[in-house]
C-alpha cells in the first residue's frame, strides 16, 4: 500500500453564521500526504461538503489510517498552493542593489517594554524600518523614471492587481541579452509577462550583481507595442547595467507600463493560466516599493 494511501478519521461540529450547526461522526476523508492540521482539515471538509454561510468549525477525535483511496483526494496542498509567493524576504542588512544601503529592522517598542504599559500578560511589539525604496522584490512606477509619471499613490489598483500573466522562459546559462524573439507568438496585450531567467537563485550573493541577464531596447519596444500592462524579471535589473543607458525603463515607464524587478520562485509557474498581483502601499512621491508579489493558479 503506498504511503499516499492514507484517510483522516474525525467528528466534527459545524455553526452557521445563520444560525443552526450540523454534527458528524467517524467522518473519513482521504488526504494526499501524512498528515493534515485542523485548520486545514476544516476547509477540505467545507469545501467537499460545499457549504455556505459557515462560522466555526471544531474537528474533534482525530486520526489518520492507512486505508485505500475510495476516490482521487483533494490536494488540499496544491489548493493552498493556487497561491504562488513569488517575492524575496526582506530581511535586516540584506542587500538588494550594490552601492544601496542594506535595511535596517529593530524594534521601536520591544515586547519587554510594552508590558510596562499593559495589564499582565498582555504584550505587543511595534517595529522599525529604514529601507530605500529600491529594496527586495519592488515595483517601479513611471515616476520613478519621469517627475510627471505617476507615483505608487496614482498607479490604479487595476494595473496591480490580479493581471492576467504569462511567463517567458530565457535561462540565464543560455541568453543574457533578452531581445525581442523570445516574446513573439505570444498573447501579450492587456498581460503581465514575466521573464524567468533562474538569476534569483544568486540573490544575496556577490555573483547576482554581475553579469546578470536583461531585456534588449528592442524587447522593451516589442512590449510596448504589443500593449503589455507591466513586465517582471528575476533578475538584478531589467535593463542592461553594464553602461548608463536604461533603455527599457524609459521605454516601459514612458507608456505607463509597469516594472517588477528580483521577483523570485517563477519556476513554480506554468507558462500561462494565472493571474499576477504586486501591489505597494499608497504612498506619494516614491516610485518605487517593495511589494508582495505573487501569483494565483486559476
Amino acid at each position: 500500500m503506498s504511503q499516499a494511501e492514507r484517510r483522516v478519521v474525525f467528528d466534527f461540529a459545524i455553526e452557521f453564521t445563520n444560525g443552526g450547526r450540523i454534527q458528524g461522526q467517524d467522518f473519513r476523508l482521504d488526504i494526499a500526504g501524512e498528515e493534515i492540521d485542523d485548520r486545514e482539515l476544516a476547509a477540505y471538509l467545507v469545501a467537499d461538503l460545499r457549504l455556505l454561510m459557515v462560522g466555526a468549525v471544531h474537528i474533534l477525535n482525530k486520526r489518520i489510517i492507512v486505508e485505500p483511496h475510495k476516490r482521487t483526494p483533494i490536494d488540499t496542498l496544491a489548493e493552498r498552493g493556487r497561491f504562488v509567493d513569488l517575492s524575496h524576504t526582506i530581511t535586516d542588512g540584506m542587500r538588494t542593489y550594490k552601492g544601496l544601503p542594506a535595511p535596517i529592522i529593530c524594534d521601536y517598542l520591544s515586547r519587554e517594554a510594552s508590558r510596562a504599559f499593559y495589564e499582565p500578560g498582555t504584550e505587543f511589539q511595534i517595529g522599525k524600518l529604514e529601507l530605500v525604496t529600491n529594496t527586495g522584490t519592488y515595483l517601479d512606477c513611471p515616476f520613478h523614471r519621469y517627475a510627471d509619471g505617476a507615483d505608487t499613490a496614482a498607479v490604479p489598483l487595476d494595473a496591480l492587481a490580479d493581471l492576467p500573466a504569462l511567463v517567458v522562459r530565457a535561462d540565464h546559462q543560455q541568453v543574457t541579452a533578452i531581445d525581442a524573439r523570445f516574446f513573439q507568438n505570444r498573447e501579450l496585450r492587456g498581460r503581465a509577462v514575466l521573464v524567468h531567467t533562474g538569476w534569483s537563485a544568486y540573490f544575496n550573493s556577490e555573483r547576482y550583481f554581475e553579469g546578470h541577464p536583461f531585456l534588449t531596447a528592442d524587447a522593451a519596444s516589442y512590449l510596448r507595442d504589443s500593449g503589455v500592462k507591466l513586465v517582471g524579471i528575476d533578475s538584478h535589473n531589467i535593463d542592461d547595467t553594464s553602461g548608463r543607458a536604461r533603455p527599457v525603463h524609459s521605454t516601459l515607464l514612458g507608456a505607463d507600463i509597469l516594472i517588477v524587478e528580483h521577483l523570485a520562485n517563477l519556476a513554480a509557474l506554468p507558462d500561462e493560466g494565472f493571474s499576477f498581483s504586486a501591489v505597494p502601499p499608497k504612498i506619494a512621491g516614491v516610485g518605487t516599493f517593495p511589494v508582495r508579489a505573487f501569483a494565483r493558479l486559476r
